[in-house]
């Protein structure tokens, strides 16, 4: 087959392929964390902070540095990943960006592997430091997290707020 033959890749099956990923790597960060316990190891502690980490960088390598929220907003919720997470932008403003998600691929790996609601919700806060850690790459930025899937909510809704 000659590139020019080759079928183009939709958005739908980019969107499946991208929530296959992110459960997968649900799934490692599950079963990581997982053989850490087994071993004895605060697990939650060394977690969080290497997914602060992990967001912090994610916010530096591949976000405008701004601040301007609208603009952050935009790249954030883009189209990929807000067809990914079935994100609704509630509120975009100079002053406020509120974001739903309506599906996460963690959640959906992690309810595979356990019923353990509470560990459930214990592992999509440590994985909502990613998100935290990227507003961390941002001075001007404050980050709220709402309701989540986790906890039984219809979605999760993080609220990115501009400093005075």
């Amino acid at each position: 087959m000659t590139i020019e033959n080759k079928p183009s890749i939709t958005t739908e099956q980019r969107v499946n392929d991208m929530r296959s990923a992110l459960e997968h790597r649900g799934t490692w960060l599950y079963l990581l964390l997982e053989e850490a316990e087994k071993a004895g190891y605060d697990w939650e502690g060394f977690a969080r902070k290497a997914v602060t980490r992990c967001g912090r960088l994610h916010g530096e390598a591949n976000f405008t540095q701004t601040e301007n929220l609208k603009a952050f907003g935009k790249e954030f919720a883009n189209e990929l990943y807000s067809k990914i997470f079935e994100m609704d932008v509630k509120e975009l403003s100079d002053e406020k960006f509120q974001v739903e998600f309506h599906y996460c691929p963690h959640v959906a790996a992690w309810q595979k592997l356990t019923k353990d609601e509470k560990k459930i919700e214990k592992l999509c806060d440590i994985a909502m430091d990613g998100d935290r850690g990227i507003i961390s790459a941002f001075p001007k930025f404050r980050f709220e997290l709402g309701d989540t899937i986790a906890k039984g909510g219809k979605g999760c809704t993080i609220t990115i707020t501009k400093t005075k």
